[in-house]
């Protein structure tokens, strides 16, 4: 849930409050939230881009009824909008970590890799596109069990980046657990965990709940305690104990001596209950206001608070804007959904495009106008939520500055839209299974950024 870099909680906050501000669209929740509420379920991961690979009548057919009743229930209960606001996130933009399988839920008892078709090998997952071929942060939601074919570079569900214990992060019947869960709760901060091991956690993680979240995770793998690994970035981790202490609380303590061969087959502790949840560190650091948050993150951590009625965007106006020409301020605004110099008549604009189109000088008007085609001010943010998969924003944001009727110019803006839009068809190439593994310059390129950037990863 942090950034883990040199520079501290100020680069945390900062990536987060980005983060917030276009990776989940207002537009987004509302639209997913009135769907999921009219009790479509399908409709809800649409809007929040969810593309669902879920076959009820094969599921039953495959692995029973039972498991195709509680797999409908789980999706009756998925807040998609929730989900994404909640899935891990990878520095420097804040997207999607890429090429991942998150469980959601698990079915059946765990799964011992016997056999395909026993009921623990189902789970109800969530995949991000590997880097290469994401468009839009487009999210894959699909029942995994072990004999399922994908072109997925992950199709197993992650050990470490799992949701199936942390419910309260995707579903809208759990969401109240939150305030416990991510530490708003008040409780007592200096119990069960050994002093060494909180001198070792780094800044930004939640270390007085982990003997709380080790116990549900020791609980899941159907044990009251034992050893488990706690992971704080790519070359970072501690194995620690869970046991009983004294008074009949559970005790985290640093494992002692603890055989090097058998790390791996621990359990890990899982990133969501590793790191403090984001939305809480920036209210308490007076960086966010709940009406900025998820509605249903926003009425657990800061119940007081009025709650947003309307869209949190801010409505792009069409107010004219102002530029220098011949020493006087003239205005630059929309007309019939265009663009246009108010403060020149047709018929002079008319001349100074063909003067333009003989080499010669435009006003600083038609100059102006130019630019907004080409460069605008706001291609940052247009390449920004297009990145996040804010189509619907992205294209606001020009029709508000160029108007709906405006013909793109050559330029960076159109080569943004242009760049997208092939994005997008790679993608769809990837989800037919019709890219093999990827592009070999592209998947070289992120194993050295990878390992040229380590301390960069975002977790959650």
């Amino acid at each position: 849930m942090r950034t883990p870099n040199t520079n501290g909680d100020d680069s945390r906050l900062s990536f987060w409050l980005r983060v917030r501000e276009f990776a989940v669209s207002p537009s987004m929740i509302e639209t997913a939230t009135a769907r999921r509420r009219a009790g479509d379920w399908a409709g809800a991961c649409a809007a929040a881009g969810f593309d669902v690979d879920i076959d009820m009548r094969a599921l039953a057919g495959r692995h029973g009824r039972e498991v195709a009743a509680r797999v409908e229930d789980d999706l009756r209960r998925l807040a998609p909008d929730l989900l994404r606001w909640h899935l891990p996130r990878v520095a420097p933009d804040g997207l999607l970590r890429p090429g991942l399988t998150v469980a959601l839920a698990r079915y059946g008892p765990p799964d011992t890799g016997n056999s395909c078709r026993t009921a623990g090998s189902v789970s109800l997952v969530v995949r991000t596109a590997p880097a290469w071929a994401d468009a839009g942060q487009r999210i894959g939601l699909t029942v995994w069990d072990r004999s399922c074919p994908s072109p997925h570079p992950h199709p197993r569900p992650n050990r470490r980046f799992r949701l199936d214990l942390h419910r309260h992060l995707w579903d809208v019947y759990r969401v109240d657990e939150l305030r416990i869960r991510s530490g708003a709760e008040q409780f007592d901060a200096g119990h069960g965990i050994d002093a060494g091991l909180r001198e070792m956690a780094p800044d930004g993680s939640a270390v007085d709940r982990w003997a709380a979240e080790a116990g549900i995770l020791l609980r899941a793998e159907g044990r009251q305690a034992g050893a488990l690994r706690v992971r704080f970035g790519a070359r970072r981790e501690v194995v620690v104990e869970l046991s009983s202490g004294g008074d009949g609380l559970p005790a985290l303590r640093i494992a002692e001596a603890y055989p090097h061969g058998a790390v791996s087959a621990l359990p890990v502790l899982p990133d969501a209950a590793t790191w403090a949840l984001p939305d809480l560190e920036l209210l308490r650091a007076g960086a966010i206001t709940a009406d900025r948050l998820h509605p249903l993150v926003a009425a657990v951590l800061a119940p007081d608070c009025p709650q947003p009625g309307v869209s949190r965007r801010a409505a792009e106006t069409s107010r004219p804007h102002l530029v220098w020409c011949r020493g006087e301020r003239h205005r630059i605004g929309l007309v019939d959904g265009v663009l246009t110099a108010l403060d020149h008549d047709p018929a002079e604009i008319r001349r100074e495009e063909l003067l333009v189109a003989l080499t010669g000088v435009p006003l600083p008007c038609l100059r102006a106008v130019d630019r907004a085609h080409r460069r605008p001010d706001c291609l940052d943010g247009v390449r920004e939520r297009l990145a996040h998969g804010d189509t619907a924003g992205a294209l606001a944001v020009v029709e508000g500055l160029l108007g709906p009727g405006a013909v793109l110019r050559d330029g960076p803006l159109r080569d943004a839209l242009e760049a997208f839009a092939r994005q997008r068809t790679t993608y769809g190439l990837f989800r037919a299974g019709l890219t093999g593994p990827g592009p070999i310059r592209a998947r070289s390129g992120a194993r050295r950024e990878h390992r040229a950037h380590p301390r960069h990863a975002t977790h959650r």
